[in-house]
């Protein structure tokens, strides 16, 4: 993974992992690809905000994001009962930076969510911290940035 060429591949094999395990509700393997220090952060507005002092439509730290797994999984989370029946469509995916351990790359992304209220389509710029481990790539921060995020938005009950 030192050439260019492997960098790519793997880190776009692993953001295309975590997209269908999110397709998959596999949320146990989803979540055991995060670190310790996670943060998933869907912020509102156009994206360029402190999260610690603007809001955000979801903005979790690794206790939080095992919290709404678990929430998922027990099948009482109203809003996905049933649950959404959900595609992710990943493209455009660059590496920007490699700092050694850790690496920063952006992909675009279009999710399609089908579910009783009908079907929706969820536009976004996904940033991505990565950091290699013992146990393989994990994910560190995930930045998903909506493009309709200055409209009002539905319930985003899943994991986008």
């Amino acid at each position: 993974m030192n050439d260019g060429t492997g960098l790519r591949t793997a880190i776009e094999q692993f953001i295309f992992r975590e997209a269908r395990l999110l397709d998959c509700r596999d949320y146990a393997a989803w979540e055991a690809l995060w670190t310790d220090d996670a943060i998933y952060w869907i912020p509102g507005g156009d994206g360029d905000i402190d999260p610690e002092k603007s809001m955000s439509i979801i903005y979790d730290n690794r206790s939080r994001l095992g919290l709404r797994v678990r929430q998922l999984e027990s099948g009482r989370r109203h809003a996905q009962n049933p649950p959404s029946r959900v595609v992710h469509v990943i493209s455009n995916i660059e590496v920007l930076d490699d700092h050694g351990t850790e690496i920063t790359a952006v992909a675009s992304a279009l999710t399609y969510e089908s579910n009783l209220r009908g079907e929706t389509l969820w536009a976004s710029r996904n940033e991505y911290r990565i950091r290699r481990s013992e146990d393989g790539l994990r994910l560190v921060q995930k930045k998903v940035v909506l493009a309709n995020s200055d409209k009002p938005i539905f319930t985003l009950a899943f994991l986008i």
